[in-house]
């Protein structure tokens, strides 16, 4: 099937032909048909990488009426990167759709800009949840007519804690409108969005539920955590020609691993929350145009990252929502291409793989961290052919041929080769010649066979377990105190997501959460609070300062503040006003017909 038999418009069809789109991936040509014939919700189950935007974007460009000015379709995207992605793809879809505009809305840039974006008549916005709920408050965006709501990534929003600032959302539009939801994984949480805002949805599975894109090759290397960093130089290193992806937990632990990389002469750069708006760009402009050969990358960050050609995607560590490893093995082997995402575990974490192989319903193979011999031999060949295949300017050396040739006159052909490949390929040798073996045995019977040179502080922070979050205070936890509350913004998503992006724990390992006026407090397993103390100390929250620290006995923080001192004072997790309503949240539809 082509894209001009699925029922697009002359000028859609135009611009897809500018792209260079000839054929509907199988998601788009299962989706695009029924959205495009009906005004029925719709729930797409897709990996990353399958092309959803268009899924979404190009029966919602056949729907808006571009000659009415007013927000009419709706796209909520977890991150900034992501937000801007769909904003240009459906900017280029719509190119030839005459008063066609697309307001593209995301915190950490200018909100009078934006604002200016929705005043041109915008009909489509791409919005991070946050920003939009800033702007719905400043009544800068009005969404009482808007007919379609699209939520991508809606498992991955979740799990960042947008959970409450989606309902804010959908509770704010019409009841009528189309709700259409895409999704990598089907997790409970995005099970109860779908039945919550939709009537009897139109489902759509693209292989099965949570499972792994066929032409991904899943591998796993174990060694011990402190020679992570050496194992990964090594895989870089087997792999001369690599375009690959390096997920970390933290966005502390991005930065070190990056640093190290680009002390070691790699060309690579982090992308996570701590860098501006700017510097994610250019470090995401150079990605694209493929002059930056590795991107270590948080998972957060990494969310808007739409790049063809991915080989490798690198697992420093385990992400701690194992359906988080769906998305992340996702950036490689798009456009029906191969790729290959490879795991770093110790012989404690073996165990783990099991639990992701349930997930993505693939099996991995264990692979043996390659020895100096195998990499020099490598290089060397990738060096030979590099050499050959390099383009001479021969107009521009013709000039010094001669004098070069004479200074060379007394070696033979066998002789140059040799110190040519030796002038690039020494260092290899010389890094390698004392290199031990780094394979841990998976059974945990030994304690590494070995390291490189020197040992590196570990980055990372071994396995995270923790429970659920419950209803009532669990002794098992330890409680928190957070100077501010109802009063500055603050939500149990906004929590869950500042502490989890700032630590690197998982949003299981929160527990139960209490929001008053001018104060919370929060529960997470004890194990992490020395980290939670550490990250948590001096935090900017929508411009206001944000600090965690241990609850007293009486329930209020350990040190006095300005901030909520009165309210602690008190002795117990009491608010000072009025809590906000906590009711079921509204916006189910009825009576659609």
């Amino acid at each position: 099937m082509k894209f001009s038999e699925i029922g697009l418009s002359e000028e859609t069809l135009s611009a897809l032909n500018d792209l260079g789109f000839e054929k509907p991936t199988q998601i788009q040509e299962e989706a695009i048909p029924q959205l495009l014939e009906t005004e029925r919700d719709l729930v797409g189950l897709a990996q990353t990488g399958t092309g959803k935007t268009a899924s979404f974007g190009l029966p919602m460009i056949e729907k808006v009426d571009f000659n009415k000015s007013h927000v009419q379709a709706l796209v909520i995207a977890p991150t900034r990167e992501l937000c801007v992605q769909i904003s240009k793809d459906i900017q280029d879809f719509a190119k030839y759709h005459k008063n066609a505009k697309v307001a593209t809305i995301y915190g950490g840039a200018s909100i009078d800009k934006q604002a200016r974006e929705i005043k041109r008549g915008a009909q489509i916005v791409s919005a991070t949840p946050g920003r939009l709920i800033d702007m719905i408050k400043r009544r800068l965006v009005n969404l009482k007519d808007v007919e379609i709501v699209v939520l991508d990534e809606a498992d991955e929003m979740l799990n960042m804690g947008f959970k409450e600032d989606i309902d804010s959302i959908l509770d704010g539009t019409p009841e009528d409108k189309s709700v259409w939801l895409f999704s990598a994984t089907m997790p409970k949480d995005v099970a109860k969005i779908a039945k919550t805002y939709m009537e009897n949805p139109i489902e759509i599975t693209v292989g099965s539920k949570n499972s792994s894109n066929e032409n991904i090759t899943h591998e796993y290397y174990c060694v011990q955590n402190r020679n992570r960093y050496y194992a990964l130089k090594r895989v870089l290193d087997i792999n001369p020609n690599i375009y690959g992806l390096v997920f970390c937990r933290t966005k502390r632990e991005t930065q070190e691993v990056a640093d190290k990389l680009m002390r070691d002469g790699y060309n690579a750069e982090p992308l996570h929350g701590d860098l501006s708006q700017m510097q994610r760009d250019k470090v995401m402009e150079k990605f694209r145009d493929k002059t930056l050969q590795i991107l270590v990358a948080t998972d957060v960050a990494a969310r808007g990252i739409d790049v063809d050609d991915i080989t490798h995607v690198i697992n420093y560590n385990l992400p701690d929502d194992i359906e988080n490893y769906t998305h992340r093995s996702g950036r490689t082997a798009r456009a029906g291409k191969h790729g290959v995402s490879l795991v770093f575990v110790t012989p404690k974490e073996v165990y783990r793989i099991k639990q992701v192989e349930k997930v993505i319903q693939k099996k991995f193979s264990l692979e043996e961290v390659p020895s100096g011999e195998d990499i020099c031999r490598e290089q060397l060949f990738a060096l030979v052919d590099n050499i050959k295949r390099i383009e001479i300017k021969e107009d521009q050396i013709d000039d010094y041929l001669p004098t070069i040739m004479e200074l060379f006159e007394d070696y033979s052909k066998e002789e140059l080769i040799k110190r040519f490949v030796g002038a690039e390929f020494n260092k290899f040798l010389e890094y390698y010649e004392r290199s031990g073996d780094l394979n841990a045995d998976p059974k945990g019977k030994d304690e590494g066979r070995g390291r490189d040179r020197g040992r590196d502080r570990d980055g990372g922070r071994g396995r995270d377990r923790g429970r659920g979050r419950g209803k009532g205070r669990d002794d098992n936890k330890e409680r928190f105190f957070v100077n501010l509350g109802l009063s500055a913004g603050l939500n149990k998503g906004a929590i869950v997501r500042l502490v989890c992006n700032e630590t690197g724990i998982s949003s299981a390992d929160i527990g139960r959460i209490d929001l008053f006026n001018e104060f919370s407090f929060f529960d997470a397993d004890p194990q992490h609070k020395d980290v939670i103390l550490d990250r948590g100390a001096n935090m900017d929250y929508d411009g206001k300062r944000m600090k965690i620290e241990l609850a007293g006995k009486g329930g209020g923080g350990k040190s006095k503040g300005k901030r909520g001192g009165k309210d602690r004072s008190r002795g117990g997790d009491q608010p000072t006003g009025k809590r906000r309503s906590g009711g079921k949240k509204g916006g189910r539809r009825k009576g659609r017909k």
